[in-house]
């Protein structure tokens, strides 16, 4: 694995993500903003933020393999919300779940989450973009 991901002393634990990854693979990868898209360009999950972080977090995973990459050499994510607030956490939760359950195990590099206004089209209620490395 090209990434190690700790929680330092004196930094909170969190069981959504770690504090820092350390990158020690060649290969840099910068993946799109996957949105809630089926292979066919179609809207998954609309109106329900849940299924769009699940299709979101497996569009990551299908980018990755791509390259022939998985969750486990993400060394930073960053998920923008439309209109975020504290109180859409669980289903927030739950998407990751579903694809942590899918994807067998729960990806929990360095995360970052966004409330923004709006995304690409209005039905788009969540994206998420990654930065991983490869051996």
């Amino acid at each position: 694995m090209a990434i190690t991901l700790i929680n330092p002393s004196g930094l909170p634990e969190t069981e959504v993500y770690r504090q820092v990854s350390v990158a020690t693979g060649t290969r840099l990868v910068h993946l799109a903003g996957q949105v809630a898209w089926d292979a066919d360009g179609k809207t998954v999950g609309e109106g329900d933020l849940a299924a769009q972080v699940e299709r979101c977090y497996l569009n990551v995973a299908t980018a990755l393999a791509a390259v022939g990459g998985t969750f486990a050499d993400v060394a930073k994510l960053t998920v923008y919300v439309v209109d975020w607030t504290p109180e859409k956490m669980p289903q927030f939760l739950a998407g990751v779940a579903r694809a942590a359950g899918q994807l067998g195990g729960t990806p929990v590099p360095p995360g970052t989450l966004v409330g923004v206004a709006a995304l690409d089209v209005p039905e788009h209620l969540v994206e998420v973009d990654a930065v991983a490395v490869l051996d």
